[in-house]
């Protein structure tokens, strides 16, 4: 199986890095802090021109006819900036839900967990809503409802949420390791204690095995391999950014740094599409029945 991407899959995954830092830089992220439930319509508008939206839907219908794993790659550059919105549920809806290709809608998505991640600023709603009560999400730029109907888990959605975990989780280990090379401790870079060294080491170590199974997911599209990259990249997020902030240090707490943003959104994640409980048990259903 091969996993070196190719020069149109890196010049995707470049094009989309650029339209972010230009658009949903370090300015734009506290813009978005300070206005907790406020989604920025324009720049929703601006990644459906770029084919964000669209990227799967084929040409004959007006998209950009990629596959998934160009789908995994503008994803995780998505997670690795923090990039705010239902972007997985509009992705999902274009080519059904009119406007969502265009960014001209924003649609929300009944998760199978129950929550509903952006329901007061979506435009259409799949699943029933009915009944839905606010929650006080841990994460400022992820408004929350929870709802009494849940629906399935669409493997793409997992698969999607999987990327966005991977590049969160990359964004946290090159964040730490700015961090210990820059602070200094005793006359020398933090970054030369031993103990430091370990915590980036094995950020990395799970950044890159979380990166082989969200990129094979992307190519087989198994359920089995899709559950996998999950659990996997959920804890590379989760554990990345607590060991990011350990790094850090107090200050990593404070709003002038992103690094417990970048922890709030993983803890999110995990109960995006169901939660690492319900991957757990189809693995564990697949492994016996290959086994039997």
């Amino acid at each position: 199986m091969r996993f070196q991407l190719t020069e149109d899959q890196r010049a995707l995954r470049a094009g989309v890095r650029e339209l972010l830092a230009r658009r949903f830089g370090r300015e734009a992220l506290r813009a978005a802090v300070d206005e907790p439930g406020r989604l920025d319509r324009a720049l929703w508008r601006e990644l459906g021109a770029a084919g964000f939206f669209a990227l799967r839907l084929p040409e004959e219908r007006g998209g950009v006819g990629l596959g998934l794993p160009e789908a995994v790659l503008a994803f995780e550059e998505a997670g690795r900036v923090l990039l705010p919105g239902p972007l997985v549920a509009t992705h999902l809806a274009a080519g059904e839900v009119p406007g969502a290709a265009a960014g001209e809608a924003v649609v929300a998505d009944v998760g199978a967990c129950g929550l509903v991640e952006w329901l007061a600023e979506a435009d259409v709603v799949r699943g029933d809503a009915a009944g839905s009560v606010p929650l006080r999400s841990v994460d400022p730029l992820t408004p929350l409802h929870r709802v009494p109907a849940a629906r399935g888990v669409d493997p793409v959605a997992v698969l999607l949420t999987a990327a966005e975990q991977l590049g969160g989780a990359t964004r946290a280990c090159e964040l730490a390791v700015q961090h210990a090379r820059a602070r200094e401790q005793f006359g020398q870079p933090i970054g030369g204690f031993q103990a430091v060294k370990h915590l980036c080491a094995d950020m990395l170590v799970r950044t890159e095995t979380a990166r082989a199974a969200v990129y094979a997911a992307a190519v087989t599209a198994d359920p089995a391999d899709i559950d996998t990259a999950r659990l996997l990249a959920d804890e590379a997020a989760v554990r990345g950014a607590r060991d990011c902030l350990q790094v850090h240090g107090g200050m990593g707490f404070t709003w002038e740094f992103e690094v417990h943003l970048h922890l709030k959104r993983a803890w999110v994640r995990t109960h995006r599409a169901g939660d690492a409980t319900e991957s757990e048990e189809r693995l564990a259903v697949d492994l016996l029945a290959q086994s039997s």
